[in-house]
């Protein structure tokens, strides 16, 4: 029965979101503990999550749509649709249930997203606001090669007098 591989592929699905979430919480760990230096590895994990994740939702609508045929529902139809097109039994119960949790951990991986991009905008802002405030400054030096004076701005003189 198609139903059940539409089960499965949605079980697959959700443990994909799962390790989705903790693979942002790792970036999030990384981020909120200066440990950049891993973040390129955290970032790419995520990447391949999110493409498992794609290919899992292929495999999802195929057999969403295989389901839809045998009970006479749309081709392209949605899960939220499905269960409202399911005969009596418990597919309906099954699918509800596999809804409200995608559901809730879609909210969850986007909350998280969305802190990791506070983060990772504030750490953008911090390294740009420290280059401005002269931290590549290259200065000057006297004739025995000790740091010499900067000016912190320009400044004019007024020989009229």
């Amino acid at each position: 029965m198609s139903a059940n591989e539409l089960s499965a592929c949605l079980w697959r699905e959700r443990e994909l979101l799962d390790l989705l979430a903790f693979k942002l919480e790792e970036e999030q760990f990384l981020l909120t503990s200066g440990k950049s230096r891993w973040l390129q590895y955290a970032t790419r994990e995520v990447e391949q999550v999110m493409e498992r994740l794609r290919s899992a939702g292929l495999a999802r609508t195929v057999e969403a749509a295989i389901v839809a045929a045998e009970w006479g529902a749309a081709e392209n139809v949605t899960l939220r649709e499905l269960v409202a097109t399911a005969p009596s039994g418990p597919w309906a119960d099954i699918f509800a249930a596999h809804l409200a949790a995608l559901t809730e951990q879609t909210s969850q991986i986007k909350e998280l997203r969305d802190l990791n991009e506070h983060y990772l905008r504030t750490a953008i802002r911090f390294i740009q606001e420290a280059q401005v405030d002269g931290g590549t400054e290259s200065g000057t030096y006297t004739a025995n090669g000790a740091p010499g004076a900067t000016s912190a701005s320009a400044q004019m003189f007024d020989f009229t007098l």
